[in-house]
């Protein structure tokens, strides 16, 4: 027998496959962490632009008209307000025509 040659282990198909399988799993599971948390951020970034948009078109109402808008119905037809209703329910509270109504965003989904 020559001593500088050594027999080989022979390793089940189950032990090769260990270390690359392990290694796809942990980088999916990194890509699929990723992606949920820039969805998560996208979704609260579309949320707080959305609420932007109703308040500055009401003010905008508000420096036309001389009154703010009396409901959210009003923004949509004279001011071109539109978000998905599906998405998002907007809840709009008018105190009187020379307040500041209250509004307030929520997420559907």
């Amino acid at each position: 027998m020559n001593r500088f040659h050594k027999e080989r282990k022979k390793h089940s198909l189950a032990g090769r496959l260990f270390v690359p399988l392990l290694s796809f799993a942990a980088v999916m599971l990194f890509l699929w962490v990723g992606i949920r948390d820039a969805s998560d951020a996208a979704s609260a970034e579309q949320e707080k632009s959305l609420k932007n948009a109703i308040q500055r078109s009401v003010v905008h109402c508000y420096a036309v008209e001389g009154s703010y808008p009396p409901s959210l119905e009003y923004l949509k037809d004279h001011y071109g307000l539109t978000y998905d209703g599906d998405r998002y329910l907007v809840d709009y509270r008018i105190f009187g025509s020379n307040m500041m109504p209250d509004i307030t965003v929520i997420p559907l989904q």
